[in-house]
């Protein structure tokens, strides 16, 4: 599938687009983010959370380097990792993500170079600009190529 690519000009704008992201999200996914600081990494997030109706809030969870969020509608939960202070995949690893991986929809900020070995079927979003944000979306493994993306277009 060839790269989807979103303009976001307000953070709700990103907010909004996260939760359209959320419906085509089931237990299992991981979603990589990439993008510079500011960029709407974790704003994109609070949008996916809202969207598969976890409990919140959404946080930045830098210190904490992961956090889970428990669905309020007997959805997955929502495991939101930030990979910015990790020093590579050992300590990504040693987060155990892999058993809660099939359980949860897993968001991983900072993840490009890093989470890609968490599993073959993975959407990547790279975030750019501060101002006017725009998504670029990736998709990679059978999960993806068998997805109905088109609402995530922008609209007609």
């Amino acid at each position: 599938m060839p790269e989807l690519t979103r303009a976001l000009p307000t953070a709700q704008d990103t907010r909004s687009w996260g939760e359209l992201l959320a419906r085509v999200l089931r237990a299992g996914d991981l979603v990589v983010l990439t993008g510079d600081l500011g960029a709407g990494k974790t704003t994109l997030t609070q949008g996916i959370g809202a969207g598969l109706g976890v409990r919140g809030p959404i946080t930045s969870p830098t210190f904490v380097i992961a956090r889970v969020h428990p669905s309020l509608v007997e959805g997955p939960p929502l495991v939101h990792v930030d990979a910015y202070r990790l020093g590579g995949f050992a300590e990504l690893d040693d987060l155990d993500l892999d058993t809660s991986l099939d359980d949860s929809v897993t968001v991983v900020e900072w993840g490009h170079g890093l989470a890609e070995d968490l599993s073959e079927d993975r959407i990547e979003v790279v975030l750019r600009g501060e101002d006017t944000r725009t998504a670029t979306v990736q998709v990679h493994g059978d999960r993806w190529r068998a997805t109905d993306l088109a609402p995530l277009r922008e609209p007609a």
